[in-house]
């Protein structure tokens, strides 16, 4: 047979005439199980998902001390088996390889899932992962919508297991003592803050319905999502900009500055959500706005946020000079002055002169660190970001596309997650699950 090996054949076959997932007591001995890794014992990771951020979850697991990736998985059989290979020639071991990740569930040796699927497998996979035993790190957005977000924190709590949001700025020293200088009053009461995310996109142009090509199980890859003929622009990155897998730019790179902005302000959810753009310049098939400004606002503690969208844009026109021709970033607005932070560091400047103050500049955040630490002290606390703190920053995202996909303002219950007098609004709040891929209500 080819690389793709006997074995995974085996393991993938079974796979689709198995349950659909774990058996309800194999779940639930699994979830009760003790950490099986010791302070000196090697930590055994499971990716999925590696054609694009995934080689980065490969890449940063394998360059710690006492931890291994052991297993990969992916839908597509040509990346799965170029990434094991390239894992296999680097490291001297051979990982595992599935096309399901329920198998790969199956695995008791696994410590740990790092999972970078699409948005729209985000939640279902850690759950999953969970109650298997499993801890787990996924990839931003932790969740394809807001309901998805509260099962997962729910999920994490139910099974006693560490569950790590993928928003690495929380791991940046600079970004830290940032959001500590904001807490101390550096810009005094701090009333705004304006979050930026200025990238080239270029269009997608359209691409027709086709065959699934070769080596590519499809249904799995649509998991949760409606049945619909396979196209290209809907598949390998750029179901980005559709509803059904991803959630458009602010769901990508936005959720990064989202979460800066919501960590810097000290806010949880918002009570009124405002969002007006579209798509401009090209007609291609992109099913999310290209540009869109999103407001929020926090009555009870007289804040805002305002966040912006854009597909197109000058070099450092918000001035986070991030070297790539993007700018992304976010500026707190205070009574004394302005900071002006992105995932390496920061710079205040006081009044009308704006006249520096304290200033920091480092090379950015690495959240696996973070993951593993708090794998080896079983303490939450040594996670850099939560998902709770997953869900609260996924959720501005998500009531944002809201507010920009019905047009109205809309208006929140934070305690309650519901969105109050508007039942087409309320609908968005979770999605119509595929059987048998169904995010669980009760947990």
């Amino acid at each position: 047979m080819s690389s793709f090996s006997r074995r995974t054949f085996i393991r993938t076959s079974t796979a689709a005439a198995g349950a659909v997932a774990l058996s309800h007591a194999t779940r639930q001995a699994a979830a009760a199980a003790p950490a099986r890794r010791g302070v000196n014992e090697t930590i055994r990771i499971g990716v999925i998902g590696i054609k694009g951020r995934g080689v980065s979850h490969i890449k940063g697991f394998e360059s710690l001390d006492g931890v291994q990736v052991v297993a990969l998985c992916d839908v597509d059989e040509s990346v799965l088996n170029q990434r094991a290979d390239e894992h296999d020639k680097q490291t001297g071991r051979k990982a595992d390889r599935y096309v399901d990740m329920r198998r790969m569930f199956d695995d008791k040796s696994i410590d740990a899932i790092s999972i970078a699927t699409p948005n729209h497998w985000h939640t279902l996979a850690a759950i999953w992962a969970m109650q298997a035993g499993k801890d787990v790190y996924v990839e931003k957005p932790c969740s394809h919508n807001v309901f998805e977000g509260r099962q997962l924190v729910k999920a994490a709590a139910k099974y006693d297991r560490l569950c790590q949001h993928g928003t690495q700025s929380r791991s940046c020293p600079e970004v830290q003592e940032a959001i500590r200088l904001l807490r101390e009053g550096v810009i005094g009461e701090v009333y705004m803050a304006r979050g930026v995310c200025y990238k080239w996109r270029d269009t997608i142009g359209r691409t027709p319905d086709e065959p699934v090509p070769a080596g590519v199980d499809y249904d799995l890859w649509l998991g949760p999502a409606p049945k619909r003929p396979f196209s290209r622009n809907r598949f390998h990155y750029e179901w980005h900009w559709h509803w059904d897998y991803g959630n458009g730019d602010i769901g990508n790179q936005g959720v990064h500055e989202m979460d800066m902005a919501r960590w810097g302000l000290g806010v949880d959810l918002p009570s009124k959500i405002q969002a007006m753009g579209g798509r401009f310049m090209w007609d291609d098939d992109k099913q999310v706005p290209n540009s869109m400004t999103a407001s929020f606002f926090y009555p009870e503690r007289n804040q805002m946020l305002v966040f912006e969208v854009r597909h197109w844009a000058g070099p450092h026109e918000a001035d986070f000079a991030t070297g790539t021709g993007n700018d992304t970033g976010v500026v707190f607005f205070g009574a004394k002055g302005y900071m002006a932070l992105d995932y390496r560091g920061y710079r205040v400047f006081f009044g009308r002169e704006r006249e520096p103050g304290p200033a920091a500049m480092g090379k950015g955040g690495v959240a696996f660190p973070d993951f593993i630490k708090a794998m080896r002290s079983r303490k939450a606390e040594d996670l850099s970001a939560t998902a709770l703190d997953g869900h609260l920053t996924s959720a501005h995202c998500h009531l944002a596309n809201i507010a920009y996909r019905t047009g109205r303002t809309i208006t929140f219950d934070p305690k309650q997650e519901t969105i109050i007098g508007d039942s087409e609004a309320s609908a968005l709040l979770t999605r119509d699950y595929r059987e048998p891929f169904v995010v669980p209500a009760s947990l």
